[in-house]
């Protein structure tokens, strides 16, 4: 079994959101640690396709395949929505570069999407003034995510997408091992009107105490929202049948069957939870009530990752404000950003044990989301 890394299991877990706007609350990575990243090129593309779910879950597929391969010991990420920032130390370094190899060749493969990944020394991106700073914030009891600080990974990012620290596809194709990704919740509409997927980055060389200002005033129109902007239900996603991401899931799935029989086994199992959820009574260690209302508690919708990002449902008055925030903060060369509004978010999971209430929830936009935000933050930088 691999062990968590004495020093990411020493981080404290923040509780309070707004409390990681102060830059104290993050600390700086092990000069041997390693960044990396990992995104689906021309996300746009296929996004134009409407190919939203098959984005998302590609997009989180770097994180089940590094949790598997690392037997489940706590690292550090970030979901991003087409890809995923990550760091690891030096003794998992390797492992990681294996697991992202197989990962490029196989999605290129089995879905004709194209993955980029990178994997850097912290030494280096230090080396090009920047920093890797991290934190931990307790979504839930149950449930903590990392937070990303310092410009270290964005730039990173910027590397990978100019060919830099690249990692080759692995030859010949491998399958990764994905147990636990999965897609069966239905999209969840809005109820304060629109679901508003924000991204804000600050401009080069920013004041920072400016920029942190600038993330308290948003947080708090936000909250003004009814439940702080949340955008899942407090009881939980509906599920439907079939469920729309079987099929994905299916594909994701490993095992000797053809890809036909994956999906019928998929559905059998799904029958089987549907009917659990619609009895709403405890089966044996399974409490199905409790399975849905920990989904909305461990909610991933707001992170930190060299920016402010975050999947919320508010109103229009409440959009108009924040963007108001943004474009006065974007004139006095504060901050850089992208939105993007549609009527319903979608949900990634990964699951490694439904007896447990560790189970993962990326939260995005139903239609396109962080990929959007992003396109608008490139053509506004």
């Amino acid at each position: 079994m691999t062990r968590a890394d004495p020093f990411y299991a020493s981080l404290t877990k923040m509780k309070s959101f707004a409390e990681l706007t102060r830059g104290t609350r993050f600390t700086p990575l092990p000069e041997d640690w390693l960044v990396g990243c990992c995104d689906i090129v021309d996300s746009t593309g296929l996004l134009a396709q409407g190919r939203y779910k098959t984005v998302n879950m590609v997009g989180a597929s770097a994180i089940a395949a590094l949790m598997n391969a690392f037997d489940h010991a706590p690292f550090p990420f970030v979901f991003g929505g087409d890809g995923t920032s990550f760091a690891v130390p030096p003794d998992l370094a390797e492992t990681a570069r294996r697991e992202l190899a197989k990962l490029r060749s196989w999605v290129q493969q089995e879905f004709d999407i194209t993955l980029r990944a990178a994997l850097v020394p912290v030494a280096e991106v230090r080396t090009e003034g920047f920093d890797v700073r991290v934190a931990r914030f307790a979504a839930s009891e149950h449930l903590d995510y990392a937070m990303f600080d310092g410009g270290g990974v964005a730039w990173v990012e910027g590397q990978m997408k100019a060919g830099r620290f690249d990692i080759p596809p692995a030859h010949p194709v491998q399958s990764p091992n994905l147990d636990g990704l999965s897609c069966r919740w239905d999209n969840v509409a809005s109820v304060n009107g629109q679901i508003l997927s924000l991204l804000v980055v600050p401009q080069p060389d920013t004041d920072r105490a400016a920029f942190d200002q600038l993330v308290r005033e948003i947080l708090s129109e936000v909250r003004k929202s009814d439940r702080g902007g949340h955008p899942l239900p407090v009881a939980g996603p509906n599920m439907r049948f079939p469920p729309r991401g079987l099929a994905m899931e299916a594909r994701l799935s490993r095992g000797n069957l053809p890809a036909i029989l994956r999906k019928c086994a998929l559905l059998a199992n799904s029958v089987f939870a549907g009917i659990l959820f619609l009895r709403g009574r405890p089966t044996g260690n399974f409490d199905p009530v409790r399975y849905r209302s920990v989904i909305a508690a461990n909610a991933d919708f707001r992170k930190f990752d060299d920016g402010l990002k975050m999947t919320v449902d508010c109103t229009a008055q409440t959009q108009a404000v924040i963007e108001g925030l943004l474009t006065e903060a974007r004139a006095n060369g504060i901050a850089h950003y992208g939105l993007h509004t549609q009527d319903e978010a979608l949900v990634t999971c990964i699951v490694p044990s439904p007896m447990q209430d560790d189970h993962m929830h990326f939260v995005d936009g139903a239609s396109g989301g962080y990929a959007r935000a992003a396109e608008q933050l490139k053509s506004g930088a």
